[in-house]
């Protein structure tokens, strides 16, 4: 049912597949995400909708490999089908009455912000994109971001693509260039996104993050991607996963992000001795 009709590798560790899910591309919005598994013995994964085509019935999901759910999607070929999949889940990001924004994605964040930013530029707001890699092996979506920002910020650790730098730096250069944004939409790693709001609240520009922990159902029902905003619990599935980034208490986030280390570590060590990929 839920047929892969494409599948391209965009760098040597992140895929963008084309899945046939016509009832999830008729309302799916820019921030909501779905949850799929790749064989019925498969974890759940939540991925955000990186595109969604109404008029062919498709979405477009973009994945990091990472772990032994990521490892079992990419085992899928062209022709395959998924186990299962549900959405579109979470809110869509608000952007209505927008009319200057700053979207900054760091590494495979990149994918969740650039339908962010092309819905922005086709409501005609004026959007600037800051993007940041560890190097030119990993960039993506470079032209995809350059076809919907005035201003394009191309980032990276090393100096070998773009700007040498992090995207803070170039954030920062914007804003004291006289920039006013009405809101800046930060998605990629929480110490990322940690930084970003660091810098945008010394300036007092209203900052917007996607939260993505750990998901089971998706539906606030098991409690695993549980987060404190503004000294209140929130659940990113359903409340989120945007977020108001001055609020998320990010260092709680990132502790709770790393106890499940050891055992992903376990998984994926089972993971590529099936796959007959090295760990």
């Amino acid at each position: 049912m839920f047929e892969i009709l494409e599948k391209t590798s965009l760098n040597p560790t992140v895929t963008k597949i084309v899945i046939n899910a016509p009832l999830i591309a008729k309302k799916a919005q820019p921030g909501q995400f779905v949850i799929l598994r790749a064989t019925d013995k498969s974890e759940r994964i939540p991925l955000t909708i990186a595109d969604e085509d109404p008029a062919k019935g498709v979405i477009t999901l973009i994945y990091q490999i990472v772990g032994a759910g990521t490892m079992e999607l990419n085992s899928l070929e062209q022709g395959d089908q998924l186990n299962d999949l549900a959405g579109p889940l979470g809110k869509a990001t608000e952007t209505d009455g927008l009319k200057k924004v700053c979207i900054v994605g760091g590494g495979v964040g990149c994918a969740i912000a650039y339908p962010i930013a092309k819905k922005l530029h086709q409501l005609g707001c004026v959007v600037h994109s800051v993007v940041g890699f560890r190097n030119k092996e990993l960039v993506i979506l470079e032209d995809e971001f350059t076809k919907v920002s005035e201003t394009m910020k191309m980032m990276t650790d090393d100096g070998s693509h773009g700007e040498k730098g992090l995207v803070t730096n170039a954030l920062e250069a914007l804003i004291n260039a006289g920039n006013e944004y009405d809101q800046v939409i930060a998605i990629g790693p929480l110490i990322m996104m940690k930084f970003v709001c660091g810098v945008t609240k010394k300036y007092g520009v209203k900052t917007i993050v996607s939260m993505n922990p750990i998901m089971i159902d998706g539906t606030g029902m098991c409690g695993g991607c549980r987060l404190t905003v503004g000294g209140e619990t929130k659940f990113a599935c359903v409340d989120g996963p945007d977020f108001d980034g001055h609020l998320v208490d990010f260092d709680e986030a990132m502790a709770r992000g790393s106890m499940y280390r050891e055992f992903e570590g376990h998984a994926r060590e089972e993971a590529c001795r099936l796959y007959g990929k090295e760990g």
